[in-house]
């Protein structure tokens, strides 16, 4: 009886050894491939009178398609004080988004929505050790804006697109947000001139610091311009794809515009690199961008992981 037992607690032995033999493996296995799944954090910047909580959907969609992700709408210059000046808020941002970036040796994926487009551009100008892979410009007027919207006639209500220079490019002027990317195409050498930021991130006028700022930007993977003709705020829409009014307000599309032609800060690099992506939507007014899952599956999911 004891041999039996003893020969039978040996064969039991050698099935559980053969067992964890398998088993290794296969959890190796298992947390290889949750390693391989594990996303890069996702930091998103609102625009002109946003605030976080407007964003809930878009995380949504971001948890639903991609578990697990780290998002972090970022809770700064919310509402009217989204009217700061640009350099400002680039700082206040900046300061806020930088110890994420520290916190992610793999990298993190920026959607900057609207006025907030700009304000990542001069993040990541200006920041030599970002390490962010795709940028997600969301409707933002990032060739700048001109058009008699009802965000101009809330805020400047003495005011229209033909006039707006006027306060615009002055000193005054430029401590509003707006006014920093405002671009006139009739007053080109007043925009040029008096801009404190549109103006010096296009090098439209010389800019010492255009060589870094071009190295730094240029670290990105990926930058998708998203944008549609049925936007409504975004003039002219194209601007949220690098085109532009020309002095007779015919659009100019980005690929003849000079600061693609001359690659003023990397543009045409990412076209050549296949990594700039243009994804135009119809029938999606500007508030609603960042609520539609319609433009997050065709436009941004695929470039967050």
């Amino acid at each position: 009886m004891i041999s039996f037992a003893t020969d039978s607690m040996s064969r039991r032995a050698e099935r559980s050894s053969g067992a964890a033999s398998l088993l290794w493996p296969l959890l190796g296995a298992c947390l290889w491939a949750a390693a391989v799944v594990a996303y890069k954090p996702v930091i998103i910047v609102h625009g002109l009178f946003d605030s976080s909580g407007d964003f809930k959907n878009l995380q949504r969609f971001i948890n639903e398609s991609h578990p697990g992700t780290n998002v972090t709408v970022i809770d700064l210059f919310d509402r009217s004080s989204s009217l700061r000046p640009m350099w400002n808020q680039v700082d206040g941002f900046k300061a806020a988004i930088y110890p994420i970036m520290q916190n992610s040796a793999e990298g993190v994926h920026f959607i900057c929505y609207s006025q907030g487009g700009l304000v990542c551009r001069g993040i990541l100008s200006t920041l030599p050790d970002h390490n962010v892979h795709s940028f997600i410009s969301l409707s933002s007027p990032q060739a700048g804006q001109y058009g008699d919207t009802d965000y101009l006639k809330y805020l400047f209500p003495h005011f229209v697109k033909s006039n707006l220079y006027h306060l615009c490019y002055t000193a005054m002027g430029q401590r509003i947000s707006i006014c920093n990317y405002w671009n006139d195409p009739h007053h080109r050498d007043m925009y040029a001139n008096s801009s404190d930021y549109l103006a010096l991130l296009n090098s439209d006028r010389p800019n010492p610091n255009s060589t870094e700022w071009k190295k730094n930007f240029l670290r990105i993977n990926k930058l998708v311009l998203i944008g549609g003709p049925d936007d409504g705020v975004i003039t002219p829409w194209q601007s949220s794809q690098f085109g532009f009014f020309d002095a007779n307000e015919t659009v100019v599309e980005m690929q003849q515009q000079g600061v693609y032609l001359r690659d003023v800060f990397g543009l045409k690099t990412l076209a050549a690199r296949g990594d700039l992506i243009l994804c135009s939507v119809p029938d999606v007014q500007h508030v609603w961008w960042h609520s539609n899952e319609t433009v997050f599956h065709t436009c941004m999911e695929r470039w967050l992981v």
